[in-house]
């Protein structure tokens, strides 16, 4: 029976028998195996006989796979507890070391491995990654459940655009070089698979909006899809988003709620996969020192997270982080690239002095001019803002995005109307504000911000396993 890595690995125990099996990662000597099988950071020494069959250490190369029957016992060398001495090795796969492209002598770019995506969770840095996003996704739904939430599964095809901006990907039968048409030759999309026209989710609020008007708590979290043609490093076209809905909840409530969630997630983290967190704070450090001075970070990785969980989140207007991005030095010096002045949508450069420079704590902005925000956010009495908030990290800025949700029929409408949103096509949506309307709240999370936020990676095509960006849909 196999045992995995991790497990002799964190245990106390010596000279008993074990079989082993993982990929080779590096073979000295003819002699010391460092083999890993993904269950943790660290490799397993396995000490093989110098007279071992020479048909099965020629095998023996990086990359390749093995099986090894044989006995943990106290580490004769130096930078590990134990080793396995080993009895029997069986060659499960072998690798051609001459194609294999994650050499241990040619360190392989980060841009490289993304183009190898098949190959990079077997690297070290990949490896710690794609454990952190594993942990941070059972920590979303340990934390939603013990709460008493319902975890709601909303469509992925839809006839709706929840946050009205229209980059979405369609999804049709008909076909591209003859669709049937109307008599004013527009697409008919009645002849189409759903009878009219249909795409891929931004988001699962609204659905998730009508099951909070049963189960008062629900969470979603799932795929959704932008057709944003955007190359930078914090855009994909695919991403996955958590998004909790809470009937009975005004925007106070909402703010506790995301903050108490973002400090779980981080604290589970830290609890549970502290290795990998090591290992890639000390990988981060040392791609900082590469930098020139002004231009590296001020606080290291395992810092910044500690920086979250240890400081309540500061809230504020968004009139008051204008006036103070407007009073800064930064502004007066014309420092900053993207204009400050209300009304504007602030820029990440805006939202990082905020949290910084300025407050040096995590900062909650709410209370939004109505123009920059969604239809469905409620809107407050002085008749220009609505109840908005957006969470603000430190060096990542914009985390969280959330509302109180506009539960008022008359003002929904109308808010629809302004922005040419139709009704007839949400009539589903407003029935919720007519038939037993409350107050509630809710937010959305981006997940891949989040793993990247706690993973230290800058690119956030790094923190998905087979990232979708324009003109690139591989593996």
């Amino acid at each position: 029976m196999r045992t995995k890595i991790k497990t002799i690995l964190t245990g106390d125990g010596v000279d008993y028998k074990v079989n082993v099996k993982g990929w080779v990662r590096s073979f000295r000597n003819n002699q010391f195996i460092a083999l890993n099988d993904g269950s943790c950071m660290g490799n397993i020494q396995v000490v093989i006989d110098l007279a071992t069959d020479e048909e099965v250490t020629r095998n023996i190369t990086n990359g390749a796979s093995i099986s090894v029957d044989g006995t943990v016992v106290a580490s004769q060398g130096r930078g590990q507890r134990v080793e396995i001495k080993a009895e029997t090795i069986k060659i499960l796969g072998t690798c051609d070391s001459e194609s294999y492209p994650l050499q241990l002598k040619n360190k392989p770019s980060l841009e490289f491995l993304r183009e190898k995506a098949h190959l990079r969770f077997r690297t070290n840095t990949f490896g710690a990654v794609f454990r952190v996003r594993h942990a941070l996704a059972y920590a979303v739904h340990k934390f939603f459940n013990d709460r008493g939430f319902v975890y709601v599964h909303t469509p992925i095809i839809t006839a709706s655009d929840a946050e009205g901006a229209g980059e979405m990907f369609r999804v049709t039968t008909l076909p591209f070089d003859n669709p049937p048409r109307t008599e004013s030759g527009s697409i008919n999309y009645k002849e189409d698979f759903f009878g009219k026209s249909t795409n891929l989710t931004v988001s699962g609020q609204l659905e998730a909006e009508l099951a909070a008007m049963n189960f008062s708590e629900v969470y979603t979290f799932g795929p959704t899809f932008r057709a944003e043609n955007s190359n930078t490093a914090r855009h994909l076209a695919e991403f996955w988003m958590i998004e909790p809905e809470v009937a009975f909840n005004d925007i106070n409530d909402n703010m506790d709620l995301a903050e108490d969630f973002i400090r779980y997630l981080i604290e589970h983290a830290m609890a549970h996969n502290r290795e990998d967190i090591e290992f890639l704070a000390q990988r981060l450090a040392d791609e900082e020192k590469q930098k020139p001075q002004n231009e590296r970070s001020e606080m290291g990785l395992i810092e910044k997270l500690e920086f979250v969980i240890n400081n309540k989140f500061e809230r504020i207007t968004y009139t008051d982080a204008i006036n103070i991005l407007q009073s800064s030095t930064p502004y007066k010096k014309k420092k900053f690239q993207y204009e400050v002045k209300w009304g504007a949508d602030l820029q990440s450069e805006h939202e990082r002095y905020l949290v910084e420079k300025h407050f040096k704590k995590p900062v909650i902005v709410t209370d939004y001019p109505e123009g920059i925000k969604s239809f469905y956010m409620r809107m407050n009495d002085d008749g220009k803002t609505v109840a908005a908030m957006d969470i603000l990290a430190p060096g990542i800025g914009e985390i969280v995005g959330g509302s109180q949700r506009e539960e008022r029929l008359d003002k929904l409408t109308e808010r629809m109307e302004a922005m040419n949103i139709p009704a007839d096509e949400l009539s589903w949506y407003l029935d919720t504000r007519r038939f037993g309307t409350v107050p509630h709240s809710g937010f959305g999370l981006g997940f891949e911000r989040m793993v990247l936020f706690v993973t230290g990676m800058t690119n956030i095509r790094d923190v998905i396993p087979f990232p979708r960006t324009p003109k690139n849909a591989e593996f």
